[in-house]
């Protein structure tokens, strides 16, 4: 069964193929049989009723400096193809809630990985929120007073941005730091929206989980290490990975989060995990099957492509297209 895919993604020149895992996604494609199509996400055109992208057909190899190659560009109606990758790396910004609603037109035709939907309903910092008893002491406002009232609780407080990524902009205050006041104003200078302010979770210091689930299945994880002086343990922060292995508590975990991402047509997911606690749900363009792959001696992207190409044929009665 040969599949047209279309990849939604940044500048594929500017990946790293040794941590990228769209490049995976695309090389599993690739030697499936499917057919490859590159877009940027500002090549969409929704035009009388369709959407439309400019595209371009994609080859990819692991080799050093030459690992794609283009064909020539066309515009094309997207719902002819079979699947859509939505892979682009945030911001969760306007720009990227446009983008899915722009997919939504083609959902009734064309496969979508992430459904754009439920990518749109459940930013990283907020999905979490659904599963309270799963989560770190949180408080989510733009109320100087409630953040001070939590922090008289918890003494020991992380505060970030609730739409950053990679770590970015993430603060750990301990009890006697006075910066707190400043960093709020900046904070409000910089972001419209709440910030996010989290107990602090000591156990960070020997690294967060990241947890990879296939159509709500866990298929893996690697430990990521913070380095010395660091309280954020993202590969984006440069934490180390770390061969691992899933304890009961984070089975639990994926056992409570995972009919609700298969029903939202979440096939593709990276959950962070601190200690016993779930901090974030990874929903628009997870990383982690490289680490994963090498440290575990698994291909997580065949996996992935068998669960795409499932739901794929499901969509079409069990019968071949």
């Amino acid at each position: 069964m040969s599949l047209a895919v279309a990849i939604q993604m940044d500048p594929i020149e500017s990946i790293n193929i040794d941590a990228d895992s769209t490049f995976m996604m695309a090389l599993e494609a690739q030697r499936r049989g499917h057919a490859l199509f590159h877009y940027l996400p500002q090549h969409l055109s929704f035009r009388q009723g369709r959407l439309y992208a400019r595209v371009r057909p994609l080859e990819v190899r692991r080799e050093y400096g030459n690992h794609f190659s283009f064909g020539a560009p066309e515009s094309v109606d997207l719902a002819t193809m079979d699947v859509v990758l939505m892979r682009q790396d945030p911001p969760f910004d306007m720009a990227y809630i446009t983008a899915t609603h722009l997919l939504e037109h083609i959902q009734n035709d064309t496969l979508i990985i992430n459904d754009p939907i439920h990518v749109r309903n459940a930013p990283e910092k907020l999905f979490v929120t659904h599963f309270p008893d799963l989560m770190p002491p949180t408080v989510i406002t733009s109320d100087k007073a409630e953040i001070l009232a939590f922090r008289d609780e918890f003494k020991d407080i992380i505060v970030k941005p609730l739409f950053g990524n990679g770590g970015a902009g993430v603060f750990h205050l301990k009890p006697d730091d006075e910066n707190l006041g400043s960093l709020l104003e900046m904070f409000t200078q910089l972001y419209r929206e709440p910030v996010i302010v989290q107990k602090y979770l000591p156990e960070i210091r020997q690294g967060d989980k990241r947890i990879i689930l296939i159509d709500g299945e866990p298929g893996g994880a690697v430990s990521r290490i913070p380095v010395t002086g660091e309280a954020r343990a993202n590969f984006h922060a440069g934490g180390g990975a770390q061969k691992t292995t899933l304890t009961t508590r984070e089975r639990d975990i994926c056992l409570a989060i995972g009919e609700t991402l298969r029903e939202k047509g979440l096939v593709f997911v990276g959950i962070d995990v601190i200690g016993d606690y779930l901090t974030e749900i990874n929903v628009t363009s997870p990383t982690g099957i490289q680490e994963i792959n090498k440290l575990d001696g698994v291909q997580l992207e065949v996996t992935l492509w068998d669960a795409i190409e499932t739901r794929h044929h499901a969509r079409h009665g069990g019968k071949p297209v």
